[in-house]
């Protein structure tokens, strides 16, 4: 079908496409206001390299082919520090010290799924499973774009306990990584003193010596500094109204999304219709040329 016969169809259809548009628009406008809204506290986080404890292969920037950039793993002890943050270890003092669990049993006893749940005899309480999902879905670690900062992200429809969430997290995942550092440096000295008690030969002792220098520090700059995996650029904030989903971005894609399929539709509706009418008219022409034939 030429072009300017496409287009004279879909002008001919205008009012009903007009109408599918808006009627599209108001279908989606209406799901998108009745989306669940969430609050997002964010804090942007970096490795603790100052410590001289926590080692990274991102500290500074390396040529694109080098690794860097294209590179996005974590290692060190910033690397633990992340994986912490959902680990079921994590999930169970959200569970324990929040207010977690009823969050989400009431989440699961409203709406169709919790009639469902009840006219089906199944669970209605959510336990550390669930919490454990909760986390691994609402949680996110995003690293920066040439950077080699993190920003870590909870989504919760309370406010306040978005915040809080997220602190306890940051709280909890540095107070491991410390505690495991700390526990491994004292045992080290602990082997290292052993064999010092032991040891007769001058250089070796001279060698124990500067590797228990080297943990002695380690120990007390792990003692005396707050942060040994992540050092927190942005502390934790939250926004005083809801930013998930962004409903005006949404309505904005809406109102070109929505007419766009109306004009597809009604493209395709033009290029089948001919068609659909030149078969009719063919099937109504047979009979006629079979009696002419028999004529």
């Amino acid at each position: 079908m030429p072009l300017d016969q496409l287009l004279r169809g879909i002008w001919h259809h205008r009012i009903a496409v007009l109408t599918a548009a808006a009627l599209l628009f108001g279908l989606g406008a209406g799901i998108v206001l009745q989306l669940p809204r969430y609050y997002a506290a964010q804090a942007v986080i970096a490795p603790a390299e100052t410590t001289g404890i926590a080692t990274s292969s991102l500290l500074s920037p390396t040529p694109m082919l080098g690794g860097g950039l294209l590179d996005q793993r974590q290692s060190g002890h910033f690397a633990v520090y992340l994986d912490v943050l959902r680990a079921p270890e994590a999930a169970a003092m959200l569970a324990r010290e929040t207010g977690l669990l009823a969050h989400l049993t009431a989440l699961r006893q409203a709406g169709a799924m919790g009639w469902l749940r009840r006219l089906l005899g199944l669970r209605l309480e959510a336990d550390a499973d669930d919490a454990q999902s909760w986390l691994e879905r609402n949680l996110a670690a995003t690293p920066g774009i040439g950077t080699v900062t993190v920003t870590l992200t909870l989504t919760h429809r309370e406010r306040e306990a978005a915040l809080d969430m997220l602190q306890r997290l940051h709280a909890l995942a540095e107070a491991k990584v410390k505690a495991d550092l700390v526990e491994l440096t004292r045992r080290r000295i602990g082997f290292i003193e052993q064999r010092l008690a032991a040891e007769r030969d001058l250089y070796v002792r001279n060698a124990l010596y500067d590797q228990l220098g080297q943990q002695q520090r380690s120990l007390l700059v792990a003692a005396a500094d707050q942060a040994v995996a992540a050092r927190l650029v942005s502390a934790p904030m939250v926004g005083l109204r809801p930013a998930i989903p962004n409903r005006p971005l949404l309505l904005l894609l809406l109102a070109v999304a929505a007419p766009l399929l109306a004009l597809f539709g009604a493209a395709c509706w033009v290029l089948l219709a001919p068609s659909a009418a030149g078969r009719r008219l063919h099937q109504a022409e047979l009979p006629f040329l079979y009696r002419a034939g028999a004529d």
